[in-house]
């Protein structure tokens, strides 16, 4: 399922009938993909479905086998990575650690043959960029996971790339310095104006970010579209397991609560309990369930439940309801508005 990309004249990136293989495996196979200028892409996706290979295509550090990619409409396969209008930010950040901040960020513009005074200017103000202001001489070692990250944020932009390629830049990061480095991520790039290609296994990360999501499995791209779309109407079943744990509705069992045959995905928080002896709400179908597990995630518990046809099925409630416990019977009210056909192929 392909959705158009942005309207542009001239993509910031093209792929047309890419592929790449490493012998019997088809890392990425037949990728057909559009990215505005000015876009946050994501690019979502398990290990080994082709998402990273993709990106090392974009950067050069990767040759097609097949097919044709564009960078602002200029053929760039076969051109080493140093003359493409790109840069690179990468998970374990790869800054110099005998250099100093300052010189990591100058080092791309140093190569460049740009003169010293120049380049520890350029190299100031994209660290201000990043609010790392006044680090300049300090080394990696002397700062926190989330200025490295910044650090080679910086490097990465110095060079004043056309597009910049994220692989999994927040994945060494704790919990709570991701969250606050995806809103500076993205305030970032509203701010520059910049196509950000991000790569991530993370759903999360991928949906409060980014404008689209590209849905990568076994080197295809299996869905692509707004953050919403994906999530609200995954195309198959492999995208409504990926992204939210959807449960699946077989049609069997989508005929038995009154809707047409055919194969649906339902999210857990539309499932809402109902208490005793209340009938279910109009356009909604009741069911009878026994609670197989209780888990507490905060805000909502999700509880395992099983039907009495024998359907697995989970549903997400408020944590502030009164909990059922496992082994209890309990009545599930399912809106049929909340059913959401899907491709009948995985």
């Amino acid at each position: 399922m392909h959705a158009p990309a942005p309207t542009s004249a001239v993509p910031a990136v093209r792929f047309a009938g890419v592929a790449r293989h490493f012998g019997a495996v088809r890392a990425v196979d037949g990728v057909d993909l559009s990215i505005a200028p000015g876009e946050f892409f994501a690019m979502l996706g398990p290990s080994g479905s082709g998402k990273t290979t993709c990106l090392r295509l974009i950067a050069g550090f990767e040759q097609p086998d097949a097919g044709h990619i564009e960078i602002f409409g200029e053929t760039v396969e076969g051109l080493p990575p140093y003359r493409r209008p790109v840069n690179t930010v990468f998970q374990d950040y790869a800054l110099f650690p005998h250099l100093s901040v300052g010189e990591n960020v100058a080092y791309g513009l140093k190569v460049r043959g740009v003169a010293r005074a120049e380049r520890e200017k350029l190299a100031r103000e994209a660290l201000a960029l990043v609010k790392l202001a006044g680090l300049e001489a300090r080394r990696p070692a002397q700062l926190s996971g989330g200025q490295r990250q910044r650090v080679a944020l910086a490097r990465a932009l110095v060079v004043r790339p056309k597009v910049l390629l994220l692989d999994e830049p927040l994945g060494a990061l704790d919990l709570k310095l991701r969250e606050e480095m995806q809103v500076e991520l993205k305030s970032l790039q509203r701010a520059l104006g910049l196509s950000f290609v991000f790569v991530t296994h993370d759903q999360g990360e991928a949906l409060s970010m980014a404008d689209r999501v590209a849905v990568f499995n076994e080197g295809r791209i299996v869905q692509v579209g707004p953050p919403e779309t994906v999530y609200e109407r995954p195309a198959n079943r492999f995208v409504a397991a990926f992204v939210g744990a959807a449960n699946v509705i077989e049609p069997d069992m989508a005929v038995a609560l009154g809707a047409a045959s055919g194969l649906y995905s339902l999210r857990p928080e539309k499932i809402a309990l109902l208490a005793p002896g209340v009938p279910a709400p109009d356009g909604a179908a009741a069911i009878e369930a026994s609670v197989v597990d209780v888990s507490y995630q905060g805000a909502v518990r999700r509880l395992a439940v099983r039907t009495t046809a024998g359907v697995a099925l989970t549903a997400a409630v408020p944590a502030s309801h009164r909990a059922p416990a496992s082994g209890d019977s309990v009545r599930l009210a399912i809106p049929l508005g909340a059913l959401m056909p899907m491709e009948a192929e995985t």
